[in-house]
Protein backbone atom coordinates (compact mmCIF):
# COMPACT_ATOMS: atom_id res chain seq x y z
CA UNK A 1 0.00 0.00 0.00
CA UNK A 2 2.51 2.53 0.65
CA UNK A 3 4.70 1.69 -2.45
CA UNK A 4 0.99 1.94 -4.16
CA UNK A 5 0.82 5.38 -2.30
CA UNK A 6 3.72 6.96 -3.43
CA UNK A 7 4.19 5.86 -6.69
CA UNK A 8 0.07 8.03 -7.03
CA UNK A 9 2.13 10.66 -5.46
CA UNK A 10 5.15 10.40 -7.63
CA UNK A 11 2.61 10.98 -10.51
CA UNK A 12 0.45 13.36 -9.18
CA UNK A 13 -2.69 11.58 -9.29
CA UNK A 14 -4.91 12.79 -6.44
CA UNK A 15 -7.75 10.73 -6.31
CA UNK A 16 -9.93 13.01 -4.46
CA UNK A 17 -13.35 14.94 -4.31
CA UNK A 18 -11.88 18.48 -4.89
CA UNK A 19 -9.61 17.39 -7.85
CA UNK A 20 -12.50 15.60 -9.18
CA UNK A 21 -15.70 17.21 -7.97
CA UNK A 22 -14.46 20.74 -8.44
CA UNK A 23 -11.43 21.16 -9.86
CA UNK A 24 -11.87 18.66 -13.30
CA UNK A 25 -15.83 19.59 -13.53
CA UNK A 26 -14.93 23.31 -13.36
CA UNK A 27 -12.47 22.82 -15.83
CA UNK A 28 -15.02 21.18 -17.95
CA UNK A 29 -17.64 23.53 -18.00
CA UNK A 30 -14.74 26.17 -19.58
CA UNK A 31 -13.88 23.88 -22.07
CA UNK A 32 -17.77 23.59 -22.93
CA UNK A 33 -18.00 27.73 -23.01
CA UNK A 34 -14.87 28.05 -25.35
CA UNK A 35 -16.43 25.64 -27.82
CA UNK A 36 -20.30 24.65 -27.80
CA UNK A 37 -21.24 27.66 -25.62
CA UNK A 38 -19.23 30.54 -27.99
CA UNK A 39 -20.14 28.77 -30.96
CA UNK A 40 -23.80 29.16 -30.11
CA UNK A 41 -22.94 32.88 -29.17
CA UNK A 42 -21.33 33.77 -33.05
CA UNK A 43 -23.85 31.60 -34.85
CA UNK A 44 -26.76 33.66 -32.93
CA UNK A 45 -24.71 37.27 -33.78
CA UNK A 46 -23.96 36.65 -37.21
CA UNK A 47 -27.71 35.29 -37.97
CA UNK A 48 -29.03 38.49 -35.87
CA UNK A 49 -26.64 41.33 -37.36
CA UNK A 50 -26.31 39.29 -41.06
CA UNK A 51 -22.61 38.95 -40.67
CA UNK A 52 -21.80 37.17 -43.40
CA UNK A 53 -18.67 35.81 -42.05
CA UNK A 54 -19.99 34.10 -39.44
CA UNK A 55 -23.53 32.80 -41.26
CA UNK A 56 -21.83 31.74 -44.10
CA UNK A 57 -20.41 27.95 -44.66
CA UNK A 58 -16.23 28.08 -44.14
CA UNK A 59 -16.14 24.42 -44.06
CA UNK A 60 -17.59 21.31 -45.41
CA UNK A 61 -17.21 17.32 -44.91
CA UNK A 62 -17.58 14.57 -46.36
CA UNK A 63 -18.99 13.93 -49.94
CA UNK A 64 -22.33 13.56 -51.95
CA UNK A 65 -25.37 13.20 -50.12
CA UNK A 66 -23.24 12.66 -46.77
CA UNK A 67 -21.93 16.19 -46.41
CA UNK A 68 -22.12 18.24 -42.97
CA UNK A 69 -21.41 21.90 -43.39
CA UNK A 70 -20.28 24.15 -41.17
CA UNK A 71 -20.20 27.85 -39.95
CA UNK A 72 -17.90 29.52 -37.52
CA UNK A 73 -19.39 28.69 -34.98
CA UNK A 74 -20.71 25.28 -35.84
CA UNK A 75 -16.97 24.52 -36.02
CA UNK A 76 -16.34 26.05 -32.86
CA UNK A 77 -19.32 23.97 -31.60
CA UNK A 78 -18.26 20.81 -33.09
CA UNK A 79 -15.12 20.82 -30.55
CA UNK A 80 -16.90 20.38 -27.57
CA UNK A 81 -16.29 16.88 -26.91
CA UNK A 82 -12.15 17.53 -27.17
CA UNK A 83 -12.31 20.86 -25.34
CA UNK A 84 -13.79 19.66 -22.28
CA UNK A 85 -11.30 16.61 -22.52
CA UNK A 86 -8.32 18.79 -23.01
CA UNK A 87 -9.28 21.16 -20.25
CA UNK A 88 -10.16 18.11 -17.83
CA UNK A 89 -6.61 17.18 -18.56
CA UNK A 90 -5.28 20.23 -17.64
CA UNK A 91 -7.11 20.60 -14.39
CA UNK A 92 -5.34 17.04 -13.74
CA UNK A 93 -1.98 18.67 -14.94
CA UNK A 94 -1.89 16.31 -16.92
CA UNK A 95 1.74 15.80 -19.03
CA UNK A 96 1.23 17.18 -22.71
CA UNK A 97 1.69 13.73 -24.60
CA UNK A 98 -1.29 12.55 -22.17
CA UNK A 99 -3.17 16.45 -22.65
CA UNK A 100 -2.80 16.26 -26.20
CA UNK A 101 -3.97 12.79 -26.39
CA UNK A 102 -7.12 13.16 -24.78
CA UNK A 103 -8.26 15.48 -27.77
CA UNK A 104 -9.21 12.05 -28.95
CA UNK A 105 -10.90 10.66 -25.65
CA UNK A 106 -13.15 13.54 -25.85
CA UNK A 107 -14.77 13.56 -29.41
CA UNK A 108 -15.20 9.58 -29.00
CA UNK A 109 -16.89 10.40 -25.73
CA UNK A 110 -19.13 13.37 -26.26
CA UNK A 111 -19.87 11.30 -29.75
CA UNK A 112 -20.82 8.10 -28.36
CA UNK A 113 -22.36 10.13 -25.56
CA UNK A 114 -25.33 11.55 -27.26
CA UNK A 115 -27.19 14.09 -25.66
CA UNK A 116 -25.52 12.98 -21.97
CA UNK A 117 -22.09 13.69 -23.84
CA UNK A 118 -20.53 15.81 -21.17
CA UNK A 119 -21.05 13.64 -18.54
CA UNK A 120 -19.35 10.76 -20.38
CA UNK A 121 -16.48 13.20 -21.34
CA UNK A 122 -16.35 14.31 -17.37
CA UNK A 123 -15.95 10.31 -16.38
CA UNK A 124 -13.71 8.78 -19.38
CA UNK A 125 -11.27 11.75 -19.42
CA UNK A 126 -10.66 11.73 -16.57
CA UNK A 127 -9.66 8.16 -15.86
CA UNK A 128 -7.59 7.98 -19.17
CA UNK A 129 -5.78 11.12 -18.21
CA UNK A 130 -4.91 9.29 -14.89
CA UNK A 131 -4.14 5.84 -16.71
CA UNK A 132 -1.82 8.29 -19.37
CA UNK A 133 -0.30 9.71 -16.12
CA UNK A 134 0.31 6.50 -14.24
CA UNK A 135 2.58 5.18 -17.45
CA UNK A 136 4.06 8.94 -18.67
CA UNK A 137 7.75 8.25 -18.98
CA UNK A 138 7.78 4.91 -17.33
CA UNK A 139 9.14 3.71 -21.08
CA UNK A 140 12.04 4.78 -23.50
CA UNK A 141 9.84 4.94 -25.94
CA UNK A 142 6.95 7.09 -24.11
CA UNK A 143 6.14 9.17 -27.13
CA UNK A 144 4.54 6.59 -28.61
CA UNK A 145 3.08 4.49 -24.73
CA UNK A 146 1.34 7.33 -23.60
CA UNK A 147 -0.83 8.24 -26.61
CA UNK A 148 -1.43 4.85 -26.95
CA UNK A 149 -2.35 3.96 -23.77
CA UNK A 150 -4.39 7.13 -23.27
CA UNK A 151 -5.80 6.81 -26.15
CA UNK A 152 -6.68 2.99 -26.18
CA UNK A 153 -8.24 3.24 -22.62
CA UNK A 154 -10.31 6.33 -23.11
CA UNK A 155 -12.19 5.15 -26.81
CA UNK A 156 -12.33 1.64 -24.96
CA UNK A 157 -14.41 2.84 -22.52
CA UNK A 158 -16.53 5.52 -24.54
CA UNK A 159 -17.32 2.79 -26.78
CA UNK A 160 -18.34 0.86 -23.65
CA UNK A 161 -19.58 3.48 -21.46
CA UNK A 162 -20.42 6.78 -22.77
CA UNK A 163 -23.75 5.43 -24.54
CA UNK A 164 -25.39 3.95 -21.08
CA UNK A 165 -23.87 7.18 -19.17
CA UNK A 166 -25.06 9.63 -21.53
CA UNK A 167 -28.71 7.85 -21.35
CA UNK A 168 -28.67 7.95 -17.71
CA UNK A 169 -28.03 11.61 -17.63
CA UNK A 170 -30.54 12.59 -20.39
CA UNK A 171 -33.37 10.27 -18.73
CA UNK A 172 -32.36 12.22 -15.50
CA UNK A 173 -32.52 15.54 -17.19
CA UNK A 174 -36.18 14.53 -19.14
CA UNK A 175 -37.23 13.84 -15.66
CA UNK A 176 -36.88 16.69 -14.82
CA UNK A 177 -37.87 18.62 -17.24
CA UNK A 178 -40.80 16.62 -17.19
CA UNK A 179 -41.71 17.19 -13.63
CA UNK A 180 -40.99 20.81 -14.07
CA UNK A 181 -43.71 20.98 -16.65
CA UNK A 182 -45.91 19.29 -14.55
CA UNK A 183 -45.20 20.76 -11.30
CA UNK A 184 -43.90 24.03 -12.53
CA UNK A 185 -44.57 25.96 -9.14
CA UNK A 186 -42.71 23.34 -6.82
CA UNK A 187 -39.79 22.26 -9.33
CA UNK A 188 -39.47 26.28 -10.27
CA UNK A 189 -38.36 26.82 -6.42
CA UNK A 190 -36.36 23.22 -6.18
CA UNK A 191 -34.33 23.31 -9.19
CA UNK A 192 -34.02 27.23 -8.72
CA UNK A 193 -32.13 27.06 -5.20
CA UNK A 194 -30.40 24.06 -6.11
CA UNK A 195 -28.82 25.48 -9.33
CA UNK A 196 -28.38 28.58 -7.35
CA UNK A 197 -26.37 26.77 -5.06
CA UNK A 198 -24.37 25.19 -7.19
CA UNK A 199 -23.46 28.56 -8.73
CA UNK A 200 -22.06 29.71 -6.06
CA UNK A 201 -20.38 26.89 -4.51
CA UNK A 202 -17.28 26.15 -5.59
CA UNK A 203 -18.28 23.20 -8.34
CA UNK A 204 -19.68 24.16 -11.54
CA UNK A 205 -23.12 24.74 -12.07
CA UNK A 206 -23.03 25.15 -15.79
CA UNK A 207 -21.32 21.71 -16.30
CA UNK A 208 -24.30 20.13 -14.47
CA UNK A 209 -26.50 21.93 -16.46
CA UNK A 210 -25.24 20.69 -19.33
CA UNK A 211 -24.49 17.31 -18.58
CA UNK A 212 -28.42 16.95 -17.89
CA UNK A 213 -29.70 18.98 -20.22
CA UNK A 214 -31.78 21.81 -18.26
CA UNK A 215 -33.85 23.01 -21.11
CA UNK A 216 -36.65 24.24 -21.29
CA UNK A 217 -38.74 25.56 -18.47
CA UNK A 218 -36.52 23.94 -16.08
CA UNK A 219 -33.55 26.10 -17.82
CA UNK A 220 -35.48 28.49 -17.01
CA UNK A 221 -35.67 27.98 -13.49
CA UNK A 222 -32.01 27.37 -13.59
CA UNK A 223 -31.35 30.88 -14.69
CA UNK A 224 -33.39 32.60 -12.04
CA UNK A 225 -31.54 30.73 -9.02
CA UNK A 226 -27.87 31.91 -10.53
CA UNK A 227 -29.17 35.33 -11.06
CA UNK A 228 -30.61 35.64 -7.78
CA UNK A 229 -27.42 34.81 -6.21
CA UNK A 230 -25.24 36.94 -8.50
CA UNK A 231 -27.21 39.88 -8.49
CA UNK A 232 -28.32 39.31 -5.15
CA UNK A 233 -24.51 39.06 -3.43
CA UNK A 234 -23.85 41.65 -5.46
CA UNK A 235 -26.51 44.15 -4.29
CA UNK A 236 -26.71 42.99 -0.97
CA UNK A 237 -22.88 43.53 -0.23
CA UNK A 238 -22.71 47.12 -2.27
CA UNK A 239 -22.16 48.65 1.12
CA UNK A 240 -19.15 46.47 2.19
CA UNK A 241 -17.73 46.11 -1.48
CA UNK A 242 -18.52 49.19 -3.83
CA UNK A 243 -18.75 49.33 -7.59
CA UNK A 244 -16.06 46.69 -7.51
CA UNK A 245 -17.99 44.47 -5.94
CA UNK A 246 -20.88 45.00 -8.14
CA UNK A 247 -19.03 43.96 -11.50
CA UNK A 248 -17.25 41.47 -9.94
CA UNK A 249 -20.03 39.15 -8.40
CA UNK A 250 -22.85 40.48 -10.76
CA UNK A 251 -20.85 39.95 -13.97
CA UNK A 252 -18.53 37.56 -12.45
CA UNK A 253 -19.31 35.36 -10.10
CA UNK A 254 -20.80 34.92 -6.31
CA UNK A 255 -18.65 32.32 -5.63
CA UNK A 256 -16.66 35.15 -4.44
CA UNK A 257 -18.53 35.03 -0.91
CA UNK A 258 -17.52 31.80 -0.24
CA UNK A 259 -15.17 32.02 2.07
CA UNK A 260 -17.58 35.03 3.81
CA UNK A 261 -20.39 32.05 3.77
CA UNK A 262 -17.60 29.87 5.61
CA UNK A 263 -17.53 32.24 8.67
CA UNK A 264 -21.09 32.98 8.62
CA UNK A 265 -23.86 30.98 6.33
CA UNK A 266 -26.63 33.46 7.33
CA UNK A 267 -25.38 35.37 5.14
CA UNK A 268 -26.88 33.41 2.25
CA UNK A 269 -30.35 32.93 3.34
CA UNK A 270 -31.30 36.21 1.04
CA UNK A 271 -30.50 34.77 -2.22
CA UNK A 272 -31.62 31.40 -1.32
CA UNK A 273 -34.68 32.92 -0.21
CA UNK A 274 -34.46 35.30 -3.47
CA UNK A 275 -34.23 32.07 -5.79
CA UNK A 276 -37.26 30.56 -3.99
CA UNK A 277 -39.32 33.23 -5.00
CA UNK A 278 -38.19 34.33 -8.68
CA UNK A 279 -37.49 30.09 -9.89
CA UNK A 280 -41.46 29.99 -9.68
CA UNK A 281 -42.56 33.32 -11.07
CA UNK A 282 -39.93 31.89 -14.23
CA UNK A 283 -41.91 29.11 -14.58
CA UNK A 284 -45.44 29.92 -14.20
CA UNK A 285 -45.55 33.79 -14.64
CA UNK A 286 -43.11 34.31 -17.39
CA UNK A 287 -42.73 30.97 -18.58
CA UNK A 288 -38.91 32.09 -19.08
CA UNK A 289 -37.15 29.43 -20.76
CA UNK A 290 -33.61 27.97 -21.83
CA UNK A 291 -34.09 26.25 -24.89
CA UNK A 292 -30.53 27.84 -26.46
CA UNK A 293 -29.11 25.22 -29.03
CA UNK A 294 -26.02 24.63 -26.51
CA UNK A 295 -27.82 22.37 -24.57
CA UNK A 296 -28.38 24.12 -21.35
CA UNK A 297 -24.98 24.96 -20.65
CA UNK A 298 -26.31 28.49 -20.49
CA UNK A 299 -28.47 27.45 -17.88
CA UNK A 300 -25.93 26.92 -15.07
CA UNK A 301 -24.59 30.67 -16.40
CA UNK A 302 -26.48 33.17 -14.59
CA UNK A 303 -25.33 36.86 -15.44
CA UNK A 304 -21.67 35.61 -15.61
CA UNK A 305 -20.40 37.63 -18.97
CA UNK A 306 -24.57 38.23 -19.52
CA UNK A 307 -24.30 34.39 -20.75
CA UNK A 308 -27.76 33.50 -19.03
CA UNK A 309 -29.44 35.98 -20.81
CA UNK A 310 -27.55 35.77 -24.57
CA UNK A 311 -28.61 31.68 -24.13
CA UNK A 312 -32.19 32.01 -23.40
CA UNK A 313 -32.15 34.89 -26.32
CA UNK A 314 -30.28 32.50 -28.66
CA UNK A 315 -33.28 30.13 -27.81
CA UNK A 316 -35.91 32.92 -28.83
CA UNK A 317 -34.04 32.66 -31.74
CA UNK A 318 -34.06 29.24 -32.16
CA UNK A 319 -38.13 28.97 -31.19
CA UNK A 320 -38.74 31.49 -33.66
CA UNK A 321 -36.66 29.72 -36.78
CA UNK A 322 -38.28 25.88 -36.09
CA UNK A 323 -41.66 27.67 -36.07
CA UNK A 324 -42.19 26.89 -32.13
CA UNK A 325 -42.64 30.29 -31.52
CA UNK A 326 -44.28 32.44 -33.31
CA UNK A 327 -41.94 36.23 -32.32
CA UNK A 328 -40.39 37.66 -29.43
CA UNK A 329 -42.82 39.70 -27.52
CA UNK A 330 -42.11 42.42 -25.20
CA UNK A 331 -43.26 40.33 -22.46
CA UNK A 332 -40.22 37.63 -22.67
CA UNK A 333 -38.43 40.72 -22.57
CA UNK A 334 -40.01 42.27 -19.51
CA UNK A 335 -39.84 38.76 -17.68
CA UNK A 336 -36.22 38.36 -18.56
CA UNK A 337 -35.54 41.74 -16.87
CA UNK A 338 -37.45 40.78 -13.80
CA UNK A 339 -35.93 37.73 -13.34
CA UNK A 340 -32.83 37.93 -14.58
CA UNK A 341 -31.62 41.33 -12.60
CA UNK A 342 -34.50 43.55 -11.21
CA UNK A 343 -35.87 40.93 -8.86
CA UNK A 344 -33.34 39.60 -7.69
CA UNK A 345 -31.56 43.00 -6.94
CA UNK A 346 -34.79 43.92 -5.16
CA UNK A 347 -35.79 41.06 -3.16
CA UNK A 348 -31.86 40.12 -2.17
CA UNK A 349 -31.49 43.43 -0.66
CA UNK A 350 -34.90 43.39 0.97
CA UNK A 351 -34.36 39.82 2.44
CA UNK A 352 -30.47 41.74 3.50
CA UNK A 353 -32.00 44.65 5.26
CA UNK A 354 -34.46 41.96 7.62
CA UNK A 355 -31.21 40.25 8.57
CA UNK A 356 -28.93 43.09 9.40
CA UNK A 357 -31.60 44.24 11.76
CA UNK A 358 -32.07 40.89 13.29
CA UNK A 359 -28.68 40.41 13.81
CA UNK A 360 -28.13 37.57 11.54
CA UNK A 361 -25.67 39.80 9.16
CA UNK A 362 -23.46 41.89 10.66
CA UNK A 363 -20.72 44.82 9.55
CA UNK A 364 -18.49 43.46 7.37
CA UNK A 365 -19.39 40.17 6.98
CA UNK A 366 -20.32 40.83 3.50
CA UNK A 367 -17.12 42.22 2.71
CA UNK A 368 -14.69 39.99 -0.37
CA UNK A 369 -11.49 38.97 0.62
CA UNK A 370 -8.41 41.01 -0.74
Amino acid sequence: MEKLKAFLKRKNIVISAKRYGIDALGAMAQGLFCSLLIGTIINTIGTQFHIPFLTQVVATLGSGDHTISYTVGGLASAMSGPAMAVAIGYALQAPPLVLFSLATVGFASNTLGGAGGPLAVLFIAIIAAELGKAVSKETKVDILVTPLVTIFAGVALAAWWAPAIGKAAAQVGALIRWATELQPFWMGIIVSVVIGIALTLPISSAAICAALTLTGLAGGAAVAGCCANMVGFAVLSFKENGWGGLVSQGIGTSMLQMPNIVKNPRIWLPAILTSAITGPMATCLFHLQMNDPAGGVASGMGTCGLVGQIGVYAGWVNDVATGVKAAITPMDWVGMALICFILPAVLCWLFGQLFRKMGWIGEGDLTLPQ
